[in-house]
């Protein structure tokens, strides 16, 4: 019944994380450590199923690993949503735990199978280095169920992967610009944080481009998903006189920081303007800004797998 009440939960959860992409929601705190939550919002996908475990009294004991809240706007709707379904009314105690650092969600993964949880769920930072603390997670009889990041471990190592195609997500992204047949491609390229699932893939169709379709990119650096360094970037670009025509950042919020830096050159922006961006992920203000006057072609990226 366990396994049943924690698969319902975490499709739920995703699903319902996808919708809020779209929502406004307000920042969420960011630690490293974990900290015990338990919230009175409760989801109703997962309502009926949690009457089976509060007859035995039991509760589902939970340990969630997660990026950084404040990473993006799909982050903070992520981590919202998970909090609104593993409460105590719905059959779970849940632990969180945040880190944009492979190594201190391992650390917080190994005080969570010190703590006898019974299930990890788990958004890695980096795709690798997490064969052994998974490896001490099912040795201790302890689930473990990726959401949104891949990480390249043996599949045997966790029960089930509820997953974005970021490969897919970059490839969509790059024959869509392929499609605008621009003259010449002139990119700035605005990548998240290396070593992420989301950073692979989305990197990997566009260096695959400038590989053997003649794509130049004339800058490629990590804003790590944050919209204030991917101002600076594309502003330092602006200031140094380079010529570009595409911005190409991996998530929204460093759409939005590349868009503010344009604004304040007099740039235009938008498909048939002076430079097309792209972004990732649709968020509220993506999606405002299609909306509104298409200036910024935002792909919708959430292709989800389930294993």
């Amino acid at each position: 019944m366990k396994r049943k009440l924690m698969a319902l939960a975490m499709a739920a959860a995703m699903v319902i994380g996808l919708t809020a992409c779209g929502s406004g929601s307000a920042p969420a705190s960011s630690t490293a450590s974990t900290d015990t939550e338990s919230t009175s919002d409760s989801a109703s996908a997962s309502t009926d199923t949690a009457a089976d475990t509060s007859a035995s009294g039991e509760l589902i004991k939970v340990g969630i690993i997660n990026n950084d809240p404040n990473e993006s706007g799909y982050r903070t709707a992520n981590d919202k949503d998970l909090k609104a379904m593993f409460t105590a009314e719905n059959g779970y105690e849940a632990s969180f735990a945040y880190s944009l650092k492979n190594d201190e969600q391992i650390t917080a993964a190994q005080k969570f199978i010190q703590d006898g949880v019974d299930y990890l769920l788990l958004s890695a930072a980096d795709t690798a280095g997490w064969d052994s603390v998974l490896k001490d997670a099912q040795d201790a009889g302890i689930r473990v169920i990726l959401f949104d990041r891949t990480i390249d471990a043996d599949a045997s190592l966790y029960e089930a992967s509820i997953v974005s195609d970021m490969a897919k997500e970059g490839q969509t992204a790059v024959d869509w610009l392929k499609g605008q047949g621009l003259s010449e491609y002139k990119i700035i390229h605005l990548q998240g944080v290396m070593g992420s699932a989301a950073q692979q893939g989305r990197t990997g169709a566009l260096d695959d481009a400038a590989a053997n379709d003649g794509f130049n990119l004339v800058t490629q650096q990590t804003a790590e998903w944050n919209a204030e360094k991917a101002q600076q970037i594309v502003q330092s670009v602006i200031d140094a006189g380079t010529p570009f025509n595409v911005i190409y950042a991996e998530n929204d919020d460093m759409a939005k920081g590349a868009v503010a830096a344009l604004d304040k050159a007099n740039i235009s922006h938008g498909v048939g303007k002076d430079v097309i961006v792209m972004g990732f992920d649709c968020n509220k203000w993506a999606l405002e800004e299609l909306k509104a006057d298409g200036t910024l072609q935002s792909i919708v990226d959430k292709y989800i797998t389930a294993d």
